[in-house]
């Protein structure tokens, strides 16, 4: 979908209807005042100050409709420039006008109004030539919001719209909206009961249903499976843990902004872990390493917690709790390239397994010009990084280089994926550590007897759980593939007098096998249960009349197919085993 913010002319055409918007208000609301109108990635929006009068579903069509009337009217816009003290004055009787008035650089010595006809509205512009330009414009939603976003301050109503240079490119555009509330895996979410939340557990604090719970479970399954089979050793450590603790690693110093407050109990002072690499610091700390040993790899389902503004969080994307698929490998420098390629290529069997194909790979790198922000040791970084150019090139990786975007303590690997709908997200990350080992004086005893510093990799596959589960909601509009599915098949019965027991056997049977399935008795007709099937997307839907008895036989529909197939019954239980062995 199209940032507007990011295009020129669409970013102008949409400041301009903000104050066509605002104009065509003011026409129909007189009492109205207007606090600021900025262009945002979606279109533009103001928020508005309509005194009594509560904004309705039914007045969006009248401003609109008020909105073309002043285009084609054709009025030019016209740009003024005032003193301050001028411009104090003309809106000597608007509390908001005088407000940002009041909170200009004190060197800003001239400042612009835009009038267009009867209305006049301060702004930097740049704006269209005339009103006629603006045709092409749709008012999308509205909603409350605080003065300066501050709770204590007033709400007023913010209107949100959109505007493009052809009717084409609205069109699309709105097509494209449409398409994304239909993704929405907030939306997805609540009808298949996916995961909730709840004022009286907080903002960003998603609770997991039933349903949710199950596919986070394969998930974890999954992904522990996969990291099994390559040495990984998982280990379970406290949410919390001392200031102390974060002290030593350097997050107190920062990130503790991003970090919830702390909390003294007796004489120690804790706080909620915002990540787990300090934990993992202390178990490898906890014996003494051989070089033969390395490389160690400690992994943990870890739930963290990190302080995001309220009108930040939003579903399972963005959360202030959350669970990381998170581990950290302490290797010796020789091994870096090995492990390095070994979490490529784990990303890259993951994302095949997923059918994730739009995504690139950014190599975060040192500014080897601007080394004074970087971990102090040339030979470690230059090494470092031709290490993981090298094994990105091995696999013909197509990456672009990020200079200057490595942290302090080593280049970073990012995976941007993009999504089905709204902007890319990084999913897996791989960061190369030489600071923190040292930090807490980690070492491993090598060939020639003398102590050596590991360095770590944090790497993280899916990243969190969460935003995971959130990016397959709206890959998949809750239709997840069956190894999947919180629901993976259901029974339909076509005559409880006659097929239930058949039904029953048959339900028994691939519970046996570990499958997630459900008996549908209830006495409605089967076109009914059929559609119910689909609605709760249900991979599988198993149909089981006389003929399938008489020949046990299992009759079965896929979700969003109109074909039915027949198969006897261990035919159709390899077909299922197939499916999910593949991951179908």
């Amino acid at each position: 979908m199209i940032n507007i913010k990011e295009n020129e002319k669409l970013s102008v055409m949409n400041h301009s209807c903000a104050h066509l918007l605002a104009q065509a208000v003011k026409h129909l609301y007189p009492q109205a005042k207007f606090w600021v109108g900025p262009v945002v990635e979606e279109g533009f929006y103001y928020d508005i100050d309509l005194g009594d009068k509560t904004l309705t579903e039914e007045d969006l069509p009248l401003i609109e409709r008020e909105m073309k009337k002043i285009s084609k009217d054709g009025k030019r816009i016209v740009r003024h420039e005032l003193s301050k003290q001028e411009a104090l004055e003309m809106f000597k009787d608007d509390s908001y006008k005088l407000d940002l008035i009041s909170r200009m650089d004190e060197n800003e010595n001239v400042i612009s109004c835009y009038t267009q006809g009867d209305f006049t509205d301060l702004c930097r512009g740049p704006h269209v030539e005339s009103v006629k330009e603006l045709k092409y414009f749709k008012l999308l939603k509205f909603s409350g919001a605080y003065w300066k976003g501050d709770s204590n301050n007033k709400m007023l109503q913010r209107i949100y719209g959109v505007c493009f240079d052809t009717e084409e490119g609205l069109n699309d555009y709105l097509t494209e909206l449409e398409e994304a509330k239909s993704r929405d895996h907030r939306k997805i979410g609540k009808d298949m009961e996916l995961f909730m939340a709840h004022d009286l557990v907080g903002k960003g604090m998603p609770l997991w249903l039933p349903n949710g719970a199950l596919i986070r479970k394969q998930l974890e399954n999954y992904i522990y499976e996969k990291e099994h089979k390559q040495g990984y050793l998982h280990v379970y450590t406290p949410c919390v843990g001392t200031v102390d603790l974060y002290k030593t690693s350097g997050h107190w110093d920062h990130y503790k902004e991003n970090m919830f407050p702390s909390m003294k109990v007796d004489e120690e002072e804790f706080v909620l872990r915002p990540m787990n690499c300090p934990h993992h610091m202390l178990i490898y700390g906890n014996k003494i390493h051989s070089y033969k040993d390395l490389p160690i790899r400690i992994g943990e389902f870890a739930t963290d917690f990190r302080y995001e503004a309220s009108g930040a969080v939003k579903g399972l994307e963005r959360v202030r709790c959350m669970c990381q698929n998170d581990a950290h490998l302490f290797v010796r420098p020789d091994q870096i390239g090995e492990e390095f390629k070994k979490v490529v290529g784990l990303i890259l069997d993951v994302y095949h397994d997923f059918g994730i194909k739009n995504y690139k790979f950014r190599l975060s790198l040192r500014d080897p010009e601007d080394k004074e922000k970087y971990f102090d040791d040339d030979q470690m970084w230059n090494e470092a990084e031709d290490t993981l150019r090298k094994v990105l090139n091995e696999y013909g990786i197509e990456y672009y280089e990020a200079i200057g975007e490595a942290a302090f303590y080593g280049p970073k690997l990012d995976v941007e994926v993009k999504p089905a709908i709204g902007p890319e997200v990084t999913l897996s990350t791989c960061q190369l550590d030489f600071l923190l080992p040292r930090r807490f004086e980690l070492n491993y005893i090598d060939s020639d007897g003398s102590k050596k510093t590991p360095v770590v990799l944090h790497r993280a596959i899916f990243g969190t759980f969460d935003r995971f589960t959130a990016f397959l909601i709206e890959e998949t509009k809750g239709n997840f593939p069956l190894w999947l599915a919180p629901v993976q098949l259901n029974v339909i019965p076509v005559n409880n007098d006659y097929h239930l027991e058949y039904a029953q056997k048959v339900v028994e049977e691939l519970k046996n096998l570990d499958y997630r399935v459900e008996l549908d008795d209830r006495n409605e007709k089967l076109s009914y249960k059929m559609r119910e099937a689909q609605v709760s997307k249900i991979p599988v839907s198993l149909i089981l009349g006389q003929k399938e008895v008489d020949n046990k036989e299992i009759s079965y529909r896929l979700y969003g197919s109109s074909e039915t197939v027949t198969l006897s019954f261990d035919e159709f239980k390899k077909y299922l085993s197939d499916r999910m062995k593949n991951k179908q």
